[in-house]
């Protein structure tokens, strides 16, 4: 078949001044749409959210496939299908590997840290680094920067990525596209808690997988098998190189030699193979093992086989995106080669109005020119339903981090009803946020949201992935180590990141003119000396200081961890919120209009007081939330299972090495 992109004039339709314009698209949208909202009011119905553990937990209920469907649904977000396609169709296939690596990190999630995290009794990460260190300074440092690294790479990255595809399908401006998008998402994350939310997740990624399976078929149809794939990838070179009389450099066009090799050269190559082993998995232990989004996800499950096979499942899962975002980024380039693979700076922001490079529209252009009306539909509710499911996790989780772990500090004695209300509160201030900070993304790293997304990532997350790291396995570990590892550790890795947007990422034709003692120094090596660096400072620290006795670290780190004492928690004291006679329940007392009736059930509030629990009824209700025994039959079934997902992962890496 010839690859010459004759598709875009096959259909009069695809050259429709707004593409996504026709009654079949429309309708499937707005089934979507209808389907996705009764999914969220059935959530919203049937499970607890009227107190802080059914709204931020789902009240540790969760079984498995419903947790490894969110955890997968949560970490692919519109992000993904965007700059996943876009930065293979200027690399190849090494970005795959990005997601391969989570096929190890979800076994160590699941086997390693969760029954740390059970045992301790968290709901939050910050709150599990309090019980650990004590004092209050790593909790509020924590849950700030996590804050901070929510706006940098998720929600403003998902929401810019989103936006790029509605504005490509509805030729609408990118800031509309955005309000319009987070409008319907912080509906139903506001009212239905992490029960609506990992509802609603799994339905969004039955969406997402089938319309991307598709849209995958289309592609390697169009493009003539995987064969055909791989020998016109190596041609796909633009023909417009002329850039005001000067013609550019062929290495800035030309595809990659080895764009269809996992493992790359140490020094030469984009991404090279130890920053992929070492340095990915340090950024990935902080993703996987130690972010909110993901743990809180873990910590709603009935008991740790359901983590597990929740886990497992989502391991699974990662393996389809180099075959249903990579490869079809790819094929992008081949049918729409002069697009996609710009070099020109004029042409570029003529295509997709970015200078830098438009790699970031391969697959909403395939989506829009390649597929016919109704499913051109499917893939735009994709694109929603992958941005929506990432966006309303990350919000569930920004607002527990700021409630639980920053309110609780300034109110101490808040009434649950108030926090609640804060929490929600506190979505609308992140989303401003963020918003203002989409121009940055905008021109970053060549115009490669994935790209910038890890490179964010690995200069700010390893001090993090090392203090928890630290924190479970020795037991020497202390707090003042772990704070002033985390203080210098982000003083090293935000002078790189402020270095770097202050000089540009610049692109191949205009390159950066950042010294090349900081910028040439990849991002995945920084973070192996990011990570090294803080971990020596947390060792050296900790073992000048005094030890913390072994009565305040059981079930806390993992040699103490099958310790059946009582845990003397340190300081205690600081964070115990007083009980008063709440002033609410005067309140609920009194006869309610009908207005208030429904406000209140809308928002998840009782209108009735809890009751009192004896002390006996305490008790059994913390001996069920930090259990993590397992009925031996299906321990050993996920054990095995968990065995035969490493090796997937090692055969994916070997095969395409």
């Amino acid at each position: 078949m010839d690859s010459t992109p004759s598709t875009t004039t096959a259909n009069p339709a695809k050259d429709d001044p707004i593409p996504i314009n026709n009654p079949a698209d429309i309708s499937v949208i707005v089934v979507y749409f209808v389907v996705v909202l009764a999914v969220g009011i059935w959530a919203m119905v049937r499970t607890s959210r009227g107190t802080v553990g059914g709204f931020f937990l789902a009240g540790r209920s969760m079984v498995w496939w419903p947790i490894g469907a969110s955890l997968f649904a949560s970490n692919i977000g519109s992000g993904h299908f965007v700059g996943l396609a876009g930065t293979a169709a200027a690399g190849g296939i090494v970005i795959g590997g990005f997601e391969w690596n989570a096929l190890v990190m979800v076994v160590v999630l699941g086997w390693l840290f969760v029954p740390i995290y059970v045992k301790a009794g968290v709901v939050t990460m910050p709150e599990y680094l309090r019980k650990r260190f004590g004092g209050d300074r790593i909790r509020i440092y924590l849950s700030v920067l996590s804050l901070l690294l929510y706006v940098f790479t998720k929600i403003s990255a998902d929401m810019f990525s989103g936006a790029i595809f509605i504005q490509q399908a509805m030729k609408i401006n990118i800031y509309i596209a955005i309000v319009m998008l987070l409008l319907i998402t912080a509906l139903y994350t506001v009212t239905g808690g992490l029960a609506a939310v990992i509802y609603t997740d799994t339905l969004q990624t039955i969406i997402m997988l089938v319309g991307s399976f598709i849209l995958m078929g289309f592609a390697f149809h169009e493009v003539g098998g995987y064969d055909a794939f791989v020998a016109k990838y190596k041609l796909a070179i633009p023909t417009e190189i002329d850039n005001n009389g000067t013609i550019i450099d062929a290495k800035c066009y030309t595809p990659r030699e080895d764009a269809f090799h996992l493992f790359r050269d140490p020094i030469t190559g984009d991404m090279p193979w130890p920053g992929l082993i070492f340095g990915l998995s340090i950024s990935a232990l902080w993703y996987w093992c130690t972010d909110q989004v993901i743990v809180q996800r873990c910590l709603s499950a009935k008991n740790m086989s359901h983590v597990k096979a929740g886990c497992i499942l989502c391991g699974y899962l990662k393996l389809l995106p180099m075959f249903l975002m990579v490869f079809p980024g790819m094929i992008s380039r081949i049918l729409y080669t002069n697009e996609i693979a710009c070099v020109v700076p004029s042409k570029c922001q003529e295509y997709c109005q970015t200078p830098v490079g438009c790699t970031n529209i391969a697959y909403p252009t395939m989506v829009i020119k390649l597929m016919p009306d109704g499913l051109r539909g499917l893939m735009l509710s994709v694109m929603l339903a992958s941005l929506m499911s990432s966006l309303t996790s990350i919000f569930n989780s920004a607002s527990t981090l700021f409630t639980m772990d920053i309110y609780t500090k300034i109110r101490r004695k808040a009434s649950e009803k108030e926090l609640m209300i804060v929490g929600r509160i506190f979505i609308l201030f992140l989303i401003g946020v963020s918003i203002a900070w989409v121009p940055i993304l905008q021109s970053a790293q060549s115009g490669q949201l994935f790209d910038y997304i890890q490179s964010v990532t690995s200069y700010l997350g390893p001090p993090i992935a090392a203090v928890f790291f630290l924190a479970v396995f020795v037991k020497r570990v202390n707090e003042p180590g772990a704070f002033w590892g985390l203080i210098i550790g982000l003083l090293i890795g935000l002078s790189r990141m402020i270095t770097e947007f202050a000089y540009g990422t610049g692109s191949c034709v205009n390159p950066s003119n950042c010294p090349k003692i900081i910028c040439g120094v990849h991002y995945l090596y920084f973070a192996i000396i990011l990570f090294t660096t803080t971990a020596i400072i947390v060792l050296a620290v900790s073992f000048m200081t005094k030890p913390i006795p072994d009565v305040h670290l059981y079930r806390l780190c993992w040699s103490l961890r099958n310790r059946k004492e009582e845990r003397e928690d340190l300081d205690a004291n600081d964070w115990i919120a007083e009980e008063t006679e709440d002033d609410d329940y005067e309140e609920a007392v009194k006869e309610k209009s009908c207005f208030r009736k429904a406000y209140n059930w809308f928002c998840g509030f009782d209108d009735q007081k809890a009751p009192k629990l004896s002390e006996e009824e305490k008790k059994a209700l913390e001996s069920k939330m930090t259990d993590t025994s397992e009925v031996p039959l299906w321990r050993n079934v996920v054990n095995i299972n968990g065995i035969i997902l490493l090796a997937v992962a090692v055969f994916c890496h070997g095969y395409f090495a």
